[in-house]
């Protein structure tokens, strides 16, 4: 296969949703809960599943490319060992089920390059948070692309070439979890996790016609790096469905000894089938200040104004309000700009890394020490102030992005300095919630006209996971998003 392979480690009103695959092939498992399900009742196998899924990743790795390493080997034995695990009456919440992990993520037995060309060792051990879904009897098949560390709202790079969006192979699926995004929007796997340090779950989300749920710092353990970037990024769920995505995250969710943040435990699953009760939502079209020019698309700015209609007649109060965001991105570039030096300082071969890559981990040195520490000391007066919101509304309604997904080679030759000015273009609206650390959620909010995915975010507070799942879930139900397929990838 086409990719670095190991062989031995083993409705209100509705939005428009166009004609499309509409609903799971006849006999098959789609989803990560009806795969669960179909396992624990004994009607398919972990092995014809996790068969099923190298299949797809082989037939659409040279169109979609959404995987750097593959474990077919390791998975097909892991595989085996779990249906025997399930013939003898053991049951687990992911127990012989395929999923996959970013390639910024450690997997035993395979290296970590993070997007970044050259020779990386073989990790030891998993990252904690693989050794989670292993707990749960996770099948994990593979690594997916990542464009490199994670800066960027594509997904391509002379390490892996470029991944596609299902969708419209013309165009990427964003980045930086475009990888992961691609392969549960071509059905290669039914939810996988990415990591999220500037909308990198949110965004390819919002362009793949996803659920993606960016957590509260911490939900999810980024050990061996007891938090990552800074602080600013975090591990979340891509999937089709919010159950889906509400599964994923209770099974990763959890934390090491080291972990910096530990915050309290909440129930994802159960909240994506709780109503959510009379809410108010401030919906808002106003993004933070960063002094370059940005411009909403006019049909993301009428899918969202068509979504909020939904939630109006769902019974919900929305309004226009604006969050107070101030200066927040000079708190934001400093963390930023440390982490991926930080990063690149682990790369065997630096030579190797992206001029803008080398730039970014340039600032970042400059920009380490005291900047960064005073970056970090006004994060509780920046939560107060932008905070003020969840005072009168629950939830804040943004969109994901200001643009439909950019076809792909738009931003990859471009110098820094316009590679910035063109992502915060694009996407000026996910990277304040994680200098915040509070979680949110993207959901699919329809097509443009030229049937390219369109997302909107549900903004919360800290902690405030359930509230947002809960919303998601009844607007799945509204809206019927996960029955809609990509024709542009058959199966």
């Amino acid at each position: 296969m086409s990719v670095d392979e190991s062989r031995d480690s083993g409705p209100a009103a509705k939005p428009s949703f166009p004609a499309g695959r509409t609903g799971a092939v006849a006999g098959e498992c789609e989803g990560l809960a009806d795969q669960a399900r179909a396992l624990a009742d004994g009607r398919v196998t972990s092995t014809a599943l996790v068969l099923r899924s190298l299949e797809r990743i082989e037939a659409t790795q040279s169109t979609v490319n959404a995987f750097r390493r593959v474990r077919t080997e390791a998975a097909l034995a892991e595989a085996a060992a779990a249906d025997r695990r399930l013939a003898a009456g053991e049951r687990l919440p992911l127990l012989g089920v395929p999923v996959a992990v970013k390639d910024d993520t450690d997997v035993a037995g395979e290296p970590t390059a993070f997007g970044c060309a050259g020779e990386f060792p073989p990790k030891e051990r998993d990252a904690e948070v693989v050794r989670r879904l292993r707990a749960a009897g996770a099948i994990i098949v593979g690594k997916t692309n990542a464009c490199e560390l994670g800066q960027w709202p594509f997904t391509e790079g002379p390490a892996f070439g470029d991944t596609r969006n299902p969708w419209n192979l013309a165009h990427t699926p964003g980045g930086s979890s475009g990888g992961s995004a691609a392969a549960v929007a071509a059905g290669l796997v039914p939810a996988a996790l990415g990591t999220d340090g500037a909308g990198s779950v949110r965004i390819p989300a919002a362009w793949s016609h996803l659920v993606g749920i960016k957590p509260q710092r911490g939900r999810i353990s980024t050990w061996p790096d007891a938090e990552a970037f800074q602080g600013i990024t975090g591990i979340g769920p891509l999937a089709r469905t919010v159950e889906d995505a509400a599964l994923l995250l209770d099974v990763a969710s959890g934390n090491h000894d080291g972990d910096l943040h530990r915050p309290p435990a909440i129930a994802a699953r159960e909240a994506a089938r709780r109503d959510p009760g009379r809410l108010r939502i401030a919906l808002s079209f106003k993004p933070a200040i960063t002094f370059t020019r940005k411009q909403l698309h006019p049909e993301v700015r009428a899918a969202v104004t068509e979504l909020a209609r939904t939630l109006t007649g769902l019974g919900h109060v929305v309004e226009a309000a604006e969050p107070d965001y101030g200066l927040v991105g000079l708190a934001f570039v400093p963390r930023a700009t440390v982490g991926v030096g930080e990063w690149a300082a682990r790369v065997p071969d630096r030579t190797l890394l992206d001029p803008r890559t080398r730039g970014a981990a340039r600032l970042g040195r400059l920009l380490g020490g005291p900047v960064l520490r005073r970056a970090r000391a006004v994060e509780k007066r920046q939560q107060r102030r932008i905070g003020a919101l969840f005072g009168p509304y629950d939830v804040l309604l943004t969109p994901t992005t200001a643009t439909p997904p950019p076809r792909v080679g738009t931003l990859a030759k471009l110098s820094g300095w316009r590679t910035d000015q063109a992502m915060i273009a694009a996407c000026p609206y996910a990277w304040p919630w994680n200098v915040l650390g509070w979680p949110g959620v993207s959901v699919p909010a329809g097509f443009s006209s030229d049937g390219l995915p369109l997302g909107a975010q549900l903004l919360g507070p800290a902690h405030g996971e359930p509230r947002l799942i809960s919303l998601a879930a009844q607007l799945e139900d509204a809206l019927g998003w996960h029955e809609r397929r990509p024709a542009a990838v058959r199966l």
